[in-house]
């Protein structure tokens, strides 16, 4: 009879062993949190997860497990048929829950039977989410970090895009959270949760030579509404930085480019412009809706730019006494710019 093994724990040696980690649990609790490259096989749908518990509450633990049993066949059934059905007889897999209990122990039996060779996440995520909270917020700050910085509308992100291509390694952390980071920047975009931003985050560390310096883009302690941990936001505010510089005719040009979905939802979009921290005023907030309503956006991001992007990048530049490595000017914000920029800042970053 073809055993089930036990993974003792989730480090990244341990998870690169497997050729496939299936992550056994419901939608819902995946779509929260799950292991990077882990593939969502429910052995119980949300509903039946739902309904398997009201009888194990409500009426008794087997009857519970009799129904909670013939879900986890018949799905687990289904995927024999499909997802599995071009496995080789080789294939390494890893089967995790919640806390490595009868879920992915039931799948992975089945699995073992059929002949792959099979192990269970001792812990299940939990054990994974421990190493998680350890390192981003336990562990050392990261080191050799440099900030890209600048305005809004400076072309921060898409320099920080092209740094790869130079060999600067870099950390997206707008991509991880999602948002761009201004009070606009999440429009249309929900953001992953706190803990599957962190588990992106976590990947994203562990995939770092600690020996070379790494780029990331200045932020807040907050991406929206995804916080920092501690390893990453200790490391920022001592990092040295490289500013970008270009004037803010191009820059409302760009953002007007970039933010063009926002128009879209023009009451959205009005909605939040009366948010901003340093609150407009009636007559301000009335011509600003005036613009929304007109797809006019290029003059709505001059006007943010004057009343509140470059006054809150002073004053935070104020608060931040960050060690300058150089600066990039960009006179117009376009691709032979961008690369050009990336070039430079690649070039400073490699002396930090």
């Amino acid at each position: 009879m073809a055993e089930v093994t036990v993974a003792g724990d989730a480090e990244p040696a341990t998870l690169g062993e497997y050729d496939v980690i299936v992550d056994a649990r419901s939608p819902r609790e995946f779509a929260e949190d799950h292991v990077p490259g882990a593939i969502n096989l429910p052995v119980l749908t949300d509903a039946e997860r739902a309904e398997v518990g009201t009888i194990y509450v409500q009426e008794s633990r087997f009857k519970a497990r009799r129904v909670g049993g013939a879900y986890v066949a018949k799905n687990v059934a289904g995927y024999l048929d499909t997802v599995m059905g071009d496995w080789p007889a080789s294939t390494k897999v890893l089967v995790y829950c919640w806390r490595g209990g009868m879920r992915s122990n039931s799948m992975a039996v089945i699995l073992a039977q059929v002949g792959w060779r099979t192990s269970v996440l001792a812990g299940g995520w939990r054990t994974y989410r421990r190493r998680v909270s350890q390192r981003l917020y336990d562990g050392e700050p990261l080191k050799r970090v440099v900030l890209l910085d600048g305005h809004t509308g400076s072309g921060k992100t898409e320099v920080l895009n092209r740094l790869a291509a130079h060999g600067v390694q870099t950390i997206d952390l707008e991509g991880l959270a999602e948002h761009r980071g201004s009070l606009l920047g999440g429009m249309g975009r929900p953001q992953p949760s706190q803990k599957l931003f962190e588990s992106r985050l976590l990947a994203a560390v562990e995939a770092l030579d600690p020996q070379r310096p790494v780029v990331i883009e200045a932020e807040s302690s907050k991406v929206g509404e995804r916080v920092l941990p501690p390893v990453i936001w200790s490391a920022m505010t001592a990092a040295p930085r490289i500013e970008l510089v270009a004037p803010a005719e191009a820059r409302a040009r760009f953002l007007a480019g970039t933010y063009a979905e926002l128009g879209r939802d023009a009451e959205t979009l009005i909605e939040l412009l009366g948010r901003l921290p340093d609150r407009p005023g009636r007559k301000r907030l009335a011509a600003w809706t005036e613009l929304v309503r007109a797809g006019d956006l290029e003059p709505l991001a001059a006007e943010l730019i004057e009343a509140h992007y470059d006054p809150a990048y002073r004053r935070s530049s104020r608060k931040a006494e960050r060690t300058m490595l150089g600066t990039v000017s960009l006179d117009r914000l376009n691709d032979a710019t961008f690369e050009r920029a990336a070039i430079e800042v690649a070039g400073i970053a490699a002396g930090a």
